[in-house]
């Protein structure tokens, strides 16, 4: 059963730019640690702290295995650090999601 990763980020809305790079570096990270990154999405109109990112797995434990994978990862290590050194998340929320079937 595949699972969909749901993150929902609070960002402060003056660090924006930030959380784009950090999102970007993403892009060639998840993808080569075994993560179907379906993407990244920023605030355009409206609500301007606010973004999302969908990333799906065959399953929860290829999920796990990816989380181990990224925690050895030098480019994935650096991003989680830049994230942390600049604060520009304020919080992160996971859902878990599957696709509801015919």
């Amino acid at each position: 059963m595949t699972v969909t990763v749901f993150i929902r980020y609070q960002l402060d809305p003056f660090k924006r730019a930030m959380f784009e790079e950090y999102s970007r570096n993403w892009l060639s990270i998840i993808p080569r640690c075994g993560g179907d990154l379906i993407g990244y999405w920023m605030p355009h109109e409206g609500t301007n702290n606010i973004a999302f990112a969908l990333i799906s797995f065959d399953s929860l434990a290829a999920y796990e295995a990816y989380r181990a994978r990224l925690r050895q990862d030098k480019e994935g290590v650096a991003n989680f650090n830049f994230a942390e050194e600049n604060r520009f998340i304020l919080a992160e929320e996971r859902t878990f999601l599957r696709k509801v079937e015919v």
